[in-house]
């Protein structure tokens, strides 16, 4: 369920501080502590997984409420009507930092395109 050393492994277990935003059963989310834009939340799964190419059939559940948490959360931050991005980085290149599946909702400016 949990892996030793894993930063957000230590932000579910509350053993590191972060701004959480959002709690339920399975999902956690907090404000990134190196904003890329003014609303820059991660949102991650409660158990450890890498990274997204280690999925299977068994999480699609797990997926959409990563991205309904998500939703929600554009609503509660206000960005919901102007828009945001939700990005979701597999590996090294891919630009993971943190090897836990985690996504990241952006908003609060105008997001150029493509990223980069």
């Amino acid at each position: 369920m949990f892996k030793e050393g894993c930063v957000f492994c230590g932000i579910v277990k509350k053993e590191i501080n972060a701004k959480i935003v959002f709690e339920d059963n399975k999902i956690l989310a907090f404000d990134d502590i190196k904003p890329q834009a003014p609303v820059h939340v991660v949102v991650m799964p409660k158990y450890h997984i890498d990274r997204l190419s280690h999925i299977s059939d068994e999480h699609v559940n797990l997926a959409g409420r990563l991205v309904l948490a998500a939703k929600k959360i554009a609503g509660e931050k206000g960005i919901e009507d102007s828009g945001y991005r939700i990005v979701l980085n597999c590996g090294k290149e891919g630009g993971q930092e943190v090897f836990h599946l985690h996504l990241h909702l952006l908003g609060g400016r105008q997001l150029a395109w493509p990223p980069g």
